[in-house]
């Protein structure tokens, strides 16, 4: 065999994938106002967060640089 047949046969065995199969959910016409009220506050608690920690991060910087420039 040359070496091209045996790299292609390799990347032949790579490629290969198995696609997963997709199996459909029925969804019922009723959504609970309970769970989506409890994902939004959850997501916005998250994101409170992010925003104090880049606040956070910002005022360190600012405090450092002072102390720096203050020498």
């Amino acid at each position: 065999m040359s070496a091209e047949r045996i790299i292609n046969a390799e990347v032949e065995k790579v490629i290969t994938l198995k696609v997963p199969e997709v199996k459909e959910k029925l969804f019922t016409s009723r959504v609970d106002i309970n769970h989506l009220l409890a994902r939004a506050r959850k997501e916005e608690k998250k994101d409170n967060f992010t925003n104090l920690l880049f606040f956070g991060f910002f005022v360190a910087l600012v405090a450092i640089s002072g102390i720096i420039l203050s020498f």
